[in-house]
């Protein structure tokens, strides 16, 4: 009789850009278990020149990559709303928080909201509460402290769920 290889909990990061707040959120996946380390947000003042504001995130990103060292990353893609101008915006927030887990070696997935709401509350067009309600029940100790660090977990957590299927279809791609 051979003894099954123990499975190593994989520690991943959600990432929810944003200009004004980006939040995080942390956990670890072992086999279905999921396990909730930290969350919160990165929030740099409003004040701040764009330039100044996306320096402000990847730092906040880098500092909370070099404490917490997930192994993956996953990030929300943008929605586009019909304000050309705040899209671009968002995107070049959304640039920052891929970027930063790239610059530390760890590879990002991207999802689209309707899949992460999809995955966390079983419904694509779910609300706010519907999402804080879940995370309650799937990461009971979890406090996020605002709607941006719940929606890095759910981030997560779709990751989470849907990491083999991501994993296998960059091997095929040869990516």
């Amino acid at each position: 009789m051979t003894a099954l290889p123990i499975r190593q909990p994989i520690r991943i990061i959600g990432i929810d850009p944003g200009l004004r707040r980006t939040g995080w959120g942390v956990i670890e996946a072992e086999g279905n278990r999921l396990i909730y380390v930290a969350c919160g947000s990165v929030e740099p003042p409003d004040d701040l020149p764009l330039s100044s504001r996306l320096l402000a995130i990847h730092e906040g990103l880098a500092a909370i990559l070099s404490s917490h060292r997930p192994t993956e990353a996953a990030v929300e893609q943008t929605f586009v709303n019909k304000d050309g101008v705040a899209t671009l915006k968002l995107g070049q927030a959304r640039g920052v928080a891929m970027l930063a887990p790239a610059m530390f070696g760890i590879s990002v997935a991207e999802y689209a909201p309707n899949q992460v709401k999809k995955t966390v509350v079983g419904a694509g067009h779910a609300d706010k509460q519907q999402i804080a309600m879940m995370l309650k029940i799937l990461l009971p100790k979890a406090e996020p402290p605002s709607a941006d660090a719940a929606d890095a977990l759910a981030i997560a957590i779709t990751h989470a769920h849907h990491r083999q299927s991501t994993a296998l279809r960059l091997k095929v791609a040869g990516l």
